[in-house]
């Protein structure tokens, strides 16, 4: 079976160096951890290490990854990413210690749900600056956030902004200000603090060391740095960080010579990709058919981590590789190796078709 192998000690090491990291630059973050997709025993594994202690909050999309976070340790401060469901605002006065808001409607169900709870729920009020995702527009801040702020059971914890995960909008200095300013403004107008300034996620990272980073953005959101060791800034490695938490190992369920053209009429008929019809002249290339497929992961989101690898084709539950040096020693039942990007890893973690191996 096609196997995803997780190293949870790389993930804690990465952790711990991005807890020493934000707290010699005086920032709180919140590990996203939503790339697990709610698996229990990876998230045990990271949740239950002393480098979460110097963690904000652990930050999720989904309820049900929240709720098995909450079993795990009741006690470990969660919160909801995204602009939650009205539907659910029980769910996530339950689960979630802080939401990201946009919404006055939902914003006034958590506040019912919290009372009746019993608690206070902390939100995030999310502000539009460019990427055109969720956020308030600029004008309408401070009518906004005046009417959360009477609401009796909702404690207005802070404000963020999201950029750079739809359209690409690089977080820059003077967006970050922006941000500040609106701090400064609704503080000023209705004398209450606002704990978080949350402007910076995995893309925000190399901003720090820069010093583009105003003082007054004091958290983050952090998933692809903490388990990849990367900033989608520039695709490279942050600091120190380990790239390799995460390994990918496919069975070759078949290995022969075969032409390089497909034999006959193609239609449309592949669920895979189609070929142009082309003419066979007689040329043939090593291929190995590979247990993994289109339901499981994208091929474009795997590196094979022997050069001589190729990608050939696939199909719902097969994959084919042309391996273009005969002296590999590669015979059916071996495995091949990839190193898995960020959504290859979520997909692999959501297939049950997928094994997974946790140290």
């Amino acid at each position: 079976m096609a196997t995803l192998h997780i190293d949870t000690r790389k993930i804690r090491k990465n952790v711990g160096k991005l807890n020493n990291y934000f707290e010699n630059n005086d920032i709180q973050w919140t590990l996203v951890s939503k790339v697990l997709c709610g698996h229990r025993q990876t998230l045990e594994k990271v949740i239950c290490c002393e480098e979460m202690e110097g963690l904000h909050s652990i930050g999720e999309s989904r309820i049900g990854n929240l709720r098995t976070i909450k079993k795990i340790d009741p006690n470990i401060r969660t919160m909801y990413i995204k602009p939650p469901e009205i539907r659910y605002a029980s769910q996530i006065v339950k689960h979630a210690d802080y939401s990201l808001n946009t919404s006055m409607n939902t914003i006034e169900a958590l506040n019912k749900e919290a009372g009746e709870q019993g608690k206070i729920h902390n939100v995030l009020i999310m502000i539009e600056l460019g990427e055109l995702r969720e956020g308030i527009l600029r004008e309408d801040i401070e009518r906004f956030y005046e009417k959360v702020f009477h609401l009796p059971n909702i404690r207005v914890s802070g404000i963020g902004a999201n950029l750079g995960c739809m359209y690409g909008i690089e977080p820059t200095k003077d967006k970050l200000i922006q941000l500040c300013l609106y701090k400064q403004l609704l503080e000023a107008k209705y004398g209450e603090r606002l704990e978080l300034i949350s402007g910076g996620s995995s893309i925000t990272l190399p901003l720090i060391g820069r010093r583009k980073v105003p003082k007054g953005v004091n958290h983050f959101r952090v998933g692809e740095a903490a388990f990849f060791g990367t900033s989608p800034l520039d695709n490279k490695r942050f600091r120190d960080l380990s790239e390799n938490a995460f390994e990918f190992s496919s069975q070759i369920l078949e290995l022969k010579e075969k032409e390089t053209v497909p034999d006959g009429v193609i239609g449309d008929a592949s669920i895979g990709h189609a070929m142009e019809n082309g003419h066979n002249n007689g040329d043939t290339v090593k291929k190995a058919i590979l247990d993994f497929g289109m339901l499981d992961v994208g091929h474009e989101d795997l590196r094979p981590k022997m050069p001589e690898a190729e990608f050939v084709g696939i199909s719902s539950d097969m994959c084919v590789y042309s391996i273009n040096d005969h002296r590999s020693g590669l015979s059916t039942g071996d495995r091949i190796l990839f190193k898995p990007r960020y959504l290859a890893v979520a997909k692999l973690m959501l297939s049950k078709f997928i094994d997974k191996t946790v140290v």
